[in-house]
């Protein structure tokens, strides 16, 4: 059988446009390496998505999947280990099978750099948190901590010093790698409080995350309160598998324009694998829907 549309990743920017897409009468295989609903499955409360003023991330990403099979998109869950463009047909080859499609989208986000200790997982959303604009107001008025050198790190102690009361700000090296305008906005704030040359090496939980220790280079180890930790050490995108035929930053995302074209004629990219300054939930299913879009004026000669 050939596609129309073979959609790589089943989180919100690739379920978005299963839904554009079929909904465009197109034949449409969702393949997906793990679960369905992607990072925001573990999303305990979401509130800044709108005309949902609280869903949790199961409910949305179970929503969103239930919408796309009602709409009669196959889903199949074999992990992609290569494409291969072949001119007007595409090949998408997983473990088990190889497809062949007229068009491709691949969204197959990125996940979270963790620092790698123990509870981390088991705490996230409990304390744990890598997204500032996700879940800071959820710790208005709270103490908080963010951990990293680089921009998000800033921009993310700079957005939650104006709704926590406390903000440490845990750099491993004796400074930031991040823009001096930001560090230095920073520096004007009087509720951050630097630690430089230290590095996260405890989480101490109950119920939820209740502080944290501390240790600097030189070995001396503190413990602090904080109601929650913001970890802000990186994302890693997962393209690792297109990168001899898809063109990728430094960092390994996806280079594509503001419609979600890739260098290749007839594949494109949505969410968070793709180069751009934000992810959030309703940026993935901006990029889903126009994906989608720019995938059938491909397939009906009209791009």
């Amino acid at each position: 059988m050939l596609y129309d549309i073979i959609i790589i990743g089943a989180g919100p920017a690739g379920l978005t446009s299963a839904i554009y897409a079929k909904r465009a009468n197109k034949s449409v295989l969702v393949l997906e390496a793990k679960n369905y609903g992607g990072q925001i499955i573990n999303t305990l409360d979401i509130e800044n998505y709108p005309a949902n003023e609280h869903i949790s991330g199961f409910d949305f990403a179970t929503n969103l999947y239930n919408q796309v099979k009602n709409l009669g998109a196959e889903i199949k869950y074999e992990k992609v280990v290569d494409i291969n463009n072949l001119g007007k047909e595409k090949e998408v080859i997983t473990t088990k099978n190889t497809y062949k499609t007229k068009t491709i989208i691949i969204a197959t986000g990125s996940e979270n750099r963790k620092l790698g200790l123990p509870n981390e997982d088991e705490f996230a959303s409990k304390g744990i948190s890598y997204c500032a604009t996700c879940d800071g107001a959820f710790y208005k008025e709270k103490t908080v901590a963010v951990v990293g050198g680089g921009n998000t790190a800033l921009e993310d102690a700079l957005y939650l010093a104006d709704l926590a009361s406390k903000v440490y700000l845990i750099h491993r090296r004796d400074e930031f790698r991040g823009e001096e305008s930001t560090i230095n906005l920073l520096k004007e704030k009087d509720n951050i409080e630097f630690l430089y040359n230290s590095n996260v090496t405890k989480l101490n939980t109950k119920d939820r995350l209740e502080s944290i220790e501390v240790t600097s280079n030189d070995g001396e180890t503190r413990t602090i309160d904080v109601d929650a930790l913001f970890i802000a050490i990186g994302r890693i995108p997962e393209n690792q598998n297109f990168a001899k035929l898809i063109n990728l930053d430094n960092a390994g995302y996806i280079i594509s324009n503001e419609y979600c074209h890739t260098n290749v004629e007839g594949i494109f990219v949505a969410g968070d694998n793709r180069v751009k300054e934000l992810r959030q939930l309703v940026t993935a299913t901006s990029d889903g829907a126009i994906a989608a879009v720019e995938a059938i004026k491909y397939i009906n000669g009209s791009l």
